[in-house]
């Protein structure tokens, strides 16, 4: 496996020689090393983007660029309009260089800081977010063209997660080191609860769990996940949720997936602010009533 991204000595190679002649407070002010997002990570961040977008049937641009905010990947999907490919490029610049979602500077600006709009580079519109791995800001990822700008962003953020446990390279074995840190600042979880958005994907199968940051306004379907088991813990909001009983007319939506539209019999409870309830791979649920927004986080174990 090529690595997704390399660390960078040269800081360090550039006064190897000069070293011994360097105080050590002099030394303690060089950076050691930096990571750089490659092609095959920039192209693991559209495929994750793409996958997103098409669960959704959602069209969209997607651009992916270093963090100079030079590009380095872009797709375009079926249908979406030209003028996708420039605006998706501007605001993935716009996260990468201010180290900011775009929709950040979008808000500025609607609050009255029009003069912020005259700066180059520069596209405050909602659909940029940065790639940050292990605390550095690698890259950036910009969306534009799928239904919304709330869309725009779930989407570059579904890219940007795909990545957000990259290393500096493979282990001897070819697979990614599994003590790799995984981060995700406030503002990128917030966002993510506003909709509802997976954070971590389980690096496309690496790993045997994933994380949702889930928002509900309404009932869902009944699920059955014949190998994920679900951990649920409840940030906000109350719910009536069925679990057990069975499926009516229950449908394959996808592999080891299958969903219902209710559930006839089960084990009805209240669940709320702070509770955590398991639910094990095969056993149906079902989301029955929802008075009012909804946020809980999902862990998904295989």
């Amino acid at each position: 496996m090529k690595p997704i991204l390399r660390s960078i000595f040269g800081a360090s190679l550039t006064v190897v020689a000069l070293t011994g002649a360097l105080p050590v407070r002099a030394r303690a002010q060089l950076v050691d090393s930096k990571k750089t997002l490659t092609l095959e990570g920039a192209e693991k961040v559209i495929a994750a983007a793409k996958a997103e977008a098409q669960k959704n049937h959602e069209g969209g641009v997607i651009a992916v660029v270093d963090d100079g905010g030079n590009l380095m990947a872009l797709e375009r999907i079926d249908g979406t309009f030209a003028a996708g490919a420039n605006i998706s490029m501007g605001k993935a610049r716009t996260a990468v260089l201010f180290q900011k979602p775009s929709k950040f500077f979008e808000d500025v600006v609607d609050k009255g800081r029009t003069a912020m709009v005259a700066l180059s580079e520069f596209t405050p519109l909602q659909g940029g977010i940065p790639i940050i791995v292990e605390g550095q800001v690698v890259g950036g990822v910009g969306v534009s063209g799928a239904a919304s700008a709330a869309q725009d962003e779930a989407v570059a953020m579904a890219g940007a997660a795909a990545l957000s446990n990259a290393s500096s390279g493979p282990s001897a074995d070819g697979d990614p080191p599994a003590s790799a840190v995984i981060y995700f600042p406030a503002e990128q979880v917030s966002k993510a609860f506003e909709k509802g958005a997976v954070l971590y994907d389980g690096d496309s199968g690496q790993r045997n769990y994933m994380v949702h940051a889930s928002h509900r306004d309404k009932p869902g379907m009944a699920e059955i996940h014949t190998k994920d088991t679900d951990v649920i813990y409840v940030l906000e909001g109350t719910t009536t949720f069925v679990t057990g009983g069975t499926a009516v007319d229950p449908k394959n939506i996808a592999p080891d997936e299958i969903r219902g539209t209710s559930i006839s019999g089960g084990d009805r409870r209240t669940l709320g602010k702070g509770d955590v309830i398991i639910v094990p791979n095969g056993v149906p649920h079902w989301f029955k009533e929802i008075p009012g927004p909804f946020d809980y986080y999902v862990v998904k174990v295989r």
